[in-house]
């Protein structure tokens, strides 16, 4: 029994971490998307394309934020399960972490 949960929590964190990846190039380019969108919505003059540029900004952001936070998430996991001692799980957690945090930047 021990072993069938081991493997099926490496087969989700593999999951996890594949979505991630194939997330993480799309992502790279929030951070770039939404200052383009502030600063143009700082250069403009009408009314209209601020509104619509800062909204723009702001959901770049959003989804840098939910990078973060997840990898907080994961970066708790990992000193939980370091700390009781499941390196495995551990490393997994940190992986789930990086890859968060490279989606982030």
């Amino acid at each position: 029994m021990n072993i069938i949960r081991t493997k099926l929590i490496g087969l989700s964190a593999g999951s996890v971490l594949i979505f991630c990846a194939v997330n993480a190039e799309a992502a790279e380019s929030h951070m770039a998307l939404s200052l383009e969108h502030a600063q143009t919505a700082a250069k403009t003059g009408d009314v209209k394309t601020v509104a619509d540029h800062a909204d723009a900004a702001k959901g770049h952001i959003k989804i840098v934020d939910e990078h973060l936070k997840a990898a907080v998430t994961s970066l708790d996991a990992a000193i939980a399960h370091g700390k009781q001692g499941h390196a495995d799980l551990a490393k997994k957690s940190a992986e789930e972490a990086v890859a968060h945090l490279k989606a982030a930047q």
